[in-house]
């Protein structure tokens, strides 16, 4: 049986610039931090770096995480002037739903998520 999301990893070629720069976006540090891997709990959920040796424009579109934000169009202008680039931008899907998402200095797809209706563990 599942259980739920707990895990999203994304890869990167420098894991030390990466950790600088999540702990920038997230506006906290990792909870784990070792050199083969560096998590951060945001609400619950664990956003993991994995040092990799693949370069950013060979990486996987298929699977994005939406990491839920109170504001999409803030989050988005923040993550931008930290150095990410536009992938899609802020979407209106409607009841008051709203995504996006960039890519990160290392080349993963990062995504927000805006949804005034979903409530943890409800």
């Amino acid at each position: 049986m599942f259980l739920g999301l707990r895990t999203a990893i994304y890869h990167v070629s420098d894991i030390e610039k990466a950790k600088d720069w999540y702990s920038l976006i997230l506006g906290f540090g990792p909870y784990f931090d070792e050199p083969f891997y560096v998590g951060f709990n945001v609400g619950g959920y664990e956003l993991g770096l994995q040092p990799s040796e693949s370069e950013s424009n060979n990486k996987t579109e298929g699977v994005v995480a939406y990491w839920g934000v109170e504001d999409a169009e803030a989050a988005l202008k923040r993550m931008l002037e930290q150095g990410a680039t536009l992938h899609e931008d802020v979407q209106d899907l409607g009841g008051d739903i709203k995504v996006a998402t960039i890519k990160d200095p290392f080349g993963n797809v990062f995504g927000v998520i805006e949804n005034p209706h979903f409530k943890l563990g409800g």
